[in-house]
């Protein structure tokens, strides 16, 4: 028990393309303990007695005080000090619970993005980088909901590339002061925020810095609020600071610290609103399934329809290969985290070099998530059929909030390059072996392949073969990328891209395989009967995604013997058993139908 347990320290970033991971060793969902269970449901009930009941409200922005009001109630619940220590004001609670309480708020379309922007990117930086003195001052306000506060990144010129931004704080003659003057857009909650942490540039720094800036320090005015596509009740202006007069000691870590705190506050960020869509996919499913018990047509519920059930079981499906992926690495952090800080690292710092750590997996889970979102609440107005264009049902505002998920916290574009460059980097400073499995691979490839039969008597002993073949083949291509191209890789956007799927997919579906196995050490296989078609049916349609993806990829940049060697052993790494999907996702959607709401 001991070397599992010394095992599972060891984990890194990125390292599950090269180390199998025993599904003990993963957290699942279903672990959770009765607090963090009774959190759940108070936020769960929160957001149905609060939100649900007036969303056109909401959304409509006519009572410039209802959302501050409700902002104010979720403070009072305590929902927005989860991650808050109890020193100042919060809960104090471990990091996998703040991902909990994201996911059960995630079906509330505004009031989640308020709430989001406020506990994370208005929060978090002043609990990992602040002073004693100004966690003291800010952090209880906020954990309460006294005040609520914004993030003041993006620019006009500075939205991908947010180091660019022309922001300009100036220190005032007798040192006192730093004067703020520059635009900010797109600010979440800017309209009844009390804190601004902005980020600007020191004279002709090259590198941004943060600052803590009241509202009442005066110099700031605003736009009107944004006429949005989506999540149209949360606020969201452009920001304007003129001569804005800030206390020199607000400001936040070191000068040319702000790029820093704004990737790693970012990185949180992600796997958060990846944590949050599973609320939101799980709110539609249940929906889309309700609706098509209650539709009738030709004489009967279209929930008895073959075309509905595979579309009620493929949001089923997805949702739960998401939530086993964000759960995963959300141990996975914590872990690292208690590592740290058993090493004798400050706390906040163990915290940030432990979400850096699975920066990765936090890229992939946000990518995953808000693309999962969007097949979902697609496949819902579908369901829902002319209905679902209407306002009058919810699903057209499900549609319009998902949109949001693939843009914010970093596009998914951005977050696809991200993910492999860290790859490619980590393996190159030497911190995670990816040359040396690439290179074994690409001798592999030159030998005749062994026919001798494997034993797949034990479950998902073949699903375990085909996902260590998937990581093969994500190594060959993404080896012999970074062999071709070497630095100029950057600048080959497609095929970055296409690997990311590649990385994406076996992540997701590993995770989706450990935790039902899991389940099933806990339940038994009888009781699991719908997660294992679920795993099963996830991973088949994932090694068809990633024999296309690397077939892309290989005829992007390989010719001749060596393109006919790689699209071989890509055939070989991609080739899986037969399966039936349409019984599969038919057991699931049944039970759906027959439940009447998510299955999982």
């Amino acid at each position: 028990m001991e070397a599992s347990v010394n095992e599972k320290k060891a984990v890194k970033g990125g390292e599950f393309l090269i180390k199998e991971t025993p599904a003990e060793q993963i957290f699942i969902p279903e672990e959770f303990a009765e607090e963090q269970l009774m959190m759940a449901q108070a936020c769960k009930d929160f957001v149905d007695t609060e939100i649900f009941s007036i969303a056109d409200q909401i959304d409509s922005m006519k009572d410039p005080e209802l959302v501050p009001g409700i902002f104010k109630k979720a403070g009072e619940l305590g929902l927005l000090g989860i991650s808050v220590p109890e020193a100042y004001g919060g809960l104090g609670m471990d990091f996998k619970t703040s991902l909990l309480i994201a996911d059960k708020l995630g079906g509330a379309g505004s009031f989640s993005t308020t709430y989001g922007a406020h506990t994370g990117i208005g929060t978090l930086p002043i609990l990992y980088y602040g002073t004693e003195e100004q966690k003291q001052q800010y952090l209880p306000k906020l954990a309460s909901g006294e005040w609520a506060a914004c993030y003041c990144l993006t620019e006009p010129d500075a939205g991908s590339d947010a180091n660019s931004g022309k922001t300009k704080a100036t220190l005032t003659e007798d040192g006192k002061h730093y004067l703020i003057n520059g635009q900010k857009m797109w600010i979440s909650n800017a309209g009844f925020a009390d804190l601004f942490i902005v980020f600007a540039k020191i004279d002709d720094d090259k590198n941004l810095t943060a600052f803590l800036v009241e509202k009442g320090f005066g110099g700031i005015t605003m736009g009107d609020e944004e006429k949005k596509m989506g999540i149209k009740g949360s606020s969201t202006r452009q920001v304007f600071f003129n001569d804005c007069k800030v206390p020199a000691e607000n400001m936040l870590s070191a000068r040319e610290n702000g790029f820093k705190i704004a990737v790693n506050i970012l990185n949180i960020g992600r796997i958060k609103l990846a944590a949050a869509v599973i609320g939101g996919a799980k709110y539609v499913a249940e929906l889309a399934t309700q609706y098509a018990n209650e539709r009738k047509q030709f004489g009967q519920s279209i929930s008895n329809f073959g075309a509905i059930k595979y579309k009620l079981a493929e949001m089923a499906i997805r949702t739960y290969a998401t939530e086993s992926g964000c759960y995963r690495a959300g141990q996975d952090i914590e872990d690292k985290i208690s590592d740290l800080i058993a090493e004798g690292l400050p706390e906040n710092e163990a915290k940030l070099k432990g979400i850096e750590q699975f920066a990765i997996e936090c890229a992939i889970m946000k990518v995953h998530g808000s693309e999962t979102l969007d097949y979902v609440v697609d496949e819902g107005v579908q369901v829902y059929g002319g209905m679902g264009f209407s306002a009058d049902a919810p699903m057209e505002r499900a549609y319009r909030d998902s949109r949001i998920c693939r843009i914010y916290e970093g596009t998914n574009e951005i977050n696809r390059m991200l993910l492999v460059g860290m790859l490619i980097k980590r393996a190159m400073k030497g911190e995670l072996n990816l040359m040396e499995p690439a290179m074994a691979i690409a001798k592999e490839l030159m030998e005749v392949p062994s026919f001798a039969p494997v034993d797949h008597s034990e479950l998902f002993s073949e699903e375990k073969q085909t996902l260590h073949n998937l990581k093969k083949a994500v190594l060959m291509v993404a080896g012999k990328a970074a062999q071709t191209f070497g630095m100029n890789l950057n600048d080959e956007q497609e095929i970055l891209m296409d690997i990311a799927d590649m990385v994406i997919e076996t992540y997701i579906a590993e995770s989706t395989i450990l935790r039902t196995e899991k389940l099933i050490d806990q339940k038994g296989e009888d009781a699991c009967q719908f997660q294992i078609n679920a795993a099963k049916v996830y991973l088949y349609e994932a090694v068809d995604k990633i024999n296309q993806k690397g077939k892309d990829a290989i005829a992007s940049f390989a010719k001749g013997d060596e393109q006919k060697v790689m699209l071989m052993g890509l055939k070989r790494f991609t080739k899986t058993g037969l399966i039936n999907p349409k019984a599969l996702r038919r057991e699931i959607a049944d039970h759906m139908i027959e439940q009447n709401s998510y299955p999982f």
